[in-house]
């Protein structure tokens, strides 16, 4: 199983397209270090097994897992997320 990250923000895009809402996820280490990267490169990780991100919505934790678009883009949606739209990770804040 790969590490477990939790996504704390999120820097959104001027986009209105469910598939390209998000530019970039960003978290805090147990050991306190930050990290921030970009949506493709969460794909490429969760993807290679890698990686394995989670949120916290309503004092539970929730999977983030890619989705595919009906035009073949690859995105970022919580588990959780009825319909297309990243609707979990867009409630959480901006990226500073």
């Amino acid at each position: 199983m790969p590490p477990r990250y939790r996504i704390i923000s999120v820097k959104r895009s001027d986009r209105l397209n469910h598939d390209r809402r998000l530019r970039r996820i960003a978290g805090v280490n147990p050991d306190g270090a930050r990290w921030n990267i970009s949506v493709d490169s969460a794909i490429a990780g969760i993807e290679a097994r890698r990686w394995h991100f989670f949120v916290t919505l309503a004092a539970r934790d929730v999977d983030v897992v890619v989705a595919t678009s009906r035009y073949g883009n690859k995105y970022l949606k919580t588990a959780d997320d009825n319909g297309p739209h990243p609707e979990g990770l867009l409630l959480l804040p901006e990226c500073r």
